[in-house]
């Protein structure tokens, strides 16, 4: 099965480290990244997609973060 994740972040390194781990664990990038400006907290905030091919069938259940 193919299983998809957004992340999103600050534009913090935290934001770079969460995608670096996530690509460490076999995901890999889908699309480009994006970038907004998050008026509530007066930030600037990054978000990319990911895939990762897995064994299995999908179910809500799945705990994409632990993959």
């Amino acid at each position: 099965m193919r299983l998809y994740r957004f992340l999103s972040d600050d534009d913090t390194s935290a934001f770079c480290h969460k995608v670096s781990l996530a690509l460490s664990k076999g995901w890999e990038l889908h699309g480009g990244p994006t970038y907004a400006y998050d008026a509530l907290k007066g930030v600037m905030r990054c978000g990319q997609a990911v895939v990762k091919e897995v064994p299995g069938t999908y179910s809500p259940e799945v705990k994409l973060g632990e993959m």
